[in-house]
């Protein structure tokens, strides 16, 4: 979403922009007030906050809003009139708005208009530019600070998204979620029905009921190869990185029980939801990448009445099933290699090489290996952010992380690893928490970053 500006824009946009940098070249390091508690170690990473106004916006900011971000992405153009509302933004001293300006660098891909929306947001937040990642680098800032939305955020958030992409129209309605923290992951939702994934799409495809083959036939697969091994009622499968880096959702049948297998590659957790275990009434949800984010975390949704879920917890957060108390429970999944995983499990079956579309991913010793590619904001200074742990929720609701590498070591030298009902055992080279009766307790590994955010409570084992 980057056209051209007509000259006399330009013109405009070019006086805006160095008007902005001599704020910038005066900016001093003031004091200023804030309202909420900071944590020290974020003022240490990101500063100290910028002061932040209450109350409604003036009639001329509201108008302001409206030219610069809504009327831009209709137009998907540029003229005076929307530098000039941009403009009124940087000048407003009202850094919420900073919100509706990294909404709208998401979509622009370069030039002028990227860089006077990223000078405005660093004259309302008081800071210096610190790389070429605009969006990133203002983005982790306002989460971090917890800035406020500025007065109806979600339905001005709503018109840019759905401006650009329409086909996320049914699922942008409010409910139990942070728009603040929704971003867009840079692809399109999967809007295909149930059981038509074959059919190609823009999107990153999920797969349904996919193919199987014993582990006998699956020579393609090295023994080094990292599965994501699930167990049902003493039926095993094995779902092969490779493939879930590029499907990232699978709906399955396994051991007589129906799954939806949502696969993060930003945070590092395979997870199994059993999609048959709903209220009365309620169909089975069948899950599909919308193409958002939610600090770096992917955003799922059921593909028959849009209600969008909570990916790491299950819960559905807008839509007719949020309504009807909609959580999925969970099913153990085991992170380990495809050696001993069927040396462990004999019997158990692997999905089909064919369902990788000819795809080699590996993201995590790639794309993602130096950090979160999208904006986190602050991250819980326990562990580093990219760490392996282990986690599950106890009978109480206490959410529990166990760092993998400490864990692991623990259980090959034969200690016990228990916190309230929670148990850890070693399973076919991976790990799962199981409760005090053997039963599996629905847990999963994760990078800490992902796990800490979405579960700021958690105990960490071993402090």
């Amino acid at each position: 979403m980057a056209p051209a500006l007509p000259s006399q824009s330009r013109i405009w946009l070019i006086a805006t922009l160095t008007a902005l940098a001599v704020t910038w070249a005066g900016m001093a390091q003031a004091q200023t007030q804030y309202s909420r508690t900071v944590p020290a170690y974020v003022i240490e990473e990101f500063g100290e906050p910028p002061a932040t106004p209450d109350g409604p916006l003036s009639d001329t900011l509201q108008a302001a809003v409206q030219t610069a971000f809504v009327d831009t992405v209709n137009q998907r153009t540029w003229d005076m009139r929307n530098v000039e509302g941009l403009l009124q933004i940087a000048e407003s001293q009202d850094p919420r708005l900073v919100w509706l300006i990294s909404d709208m660098l998401r979509f622009a891909s370069g030039g002028e208009w990227q860089t006077a929306l990223a000078r405005a947001a660093y004259k309302l937040m008081e800071i210096r530019p610190r790389s070429f990642n605009h969006w990133g680098v203002i983005t982790n800032h306002m989460i971090a600070w917890d800035i406020p939305a500025p007065p109806n955020y979600f339905q001005l958030k709503r018109a840019i998204f759905t401006g650009v992409e329409p086909n996320w129209d049914p699922i942008f309605v409010d409910g139990d979620i942070d728009w603040r923290h929704v971003s867009w992951g840079g692809v399109l939702i999967d809007g295909r029905a149930y059981d038509t994934t074959d059919e190609p799409c823009r999107c990153i495809p999920a797969a349904d009921n996919p193919k199987v083959s014993s582990a006998e036939e699956a020579t393609w697969l090295e023994d080094d190869d990292i599965v994501f091994g699930i167990t049902v009622n003493g039926e095993a499968r094995a779902y092969p990185r490779r493939i879930m880096e590029v499907r990232e959702m699978v709906n399955d049948t396994l051991g007589g029980r129906d799954l939806g297998i949502p696969y993060c590659t930003l945070c590092g957790a395979a997870q199994a939801y059993y999609t048959d275990d709903v209220p009365e009434g309620v169909e089975r949800p069948i899950l599909r990448t919308s193409g958002l984010l939610i600090r770096s975390n992917k955003v799922m949704y059921d593909v028959k009445t849009f209600s969008v879920f909570d990916t790491f917890k299950g819960t559905a957060v807008n839509g007719p099933l949020a309504r009807k108390g909609v959580r999925l429970k969970q099913a153990s999944v085991v992170t380990t290699d495809w050696g001993t995983w069927k040396k462990a499990h004999p019997d158990t079956t692997v999905l089909v090489e064919a369902l990788a579309l000819g795809r080699d991913f590996d993201f995590r010793n790639t794309r993602d290996a130096a950090g979160p590619i999208f904006p986190v904001g602050d991250a819980d200074p326990r562990l580093p952010v990219h760490e392996d742990i282990i986690g599950v929720v106890t009978a109480s609701g206490q959410p529990v992380a166990f760092q993998r590498s400490t864990a692991m070591a623990a259980l090959q030298r034969g200690e016990e690893i228990a916190v309230e009902n929670v148990r850890l055992e070693l399973h076919a080279g991976g790990i799962k928490a199981v409760d005090k009766d053997g039963s599996d307790l629905g847990s999963h590994q994760a990078f800490w970053f992902a796990w800490s955010q979405f579960h700021p409570q958690t105990l960490l084992w071993g402090e």
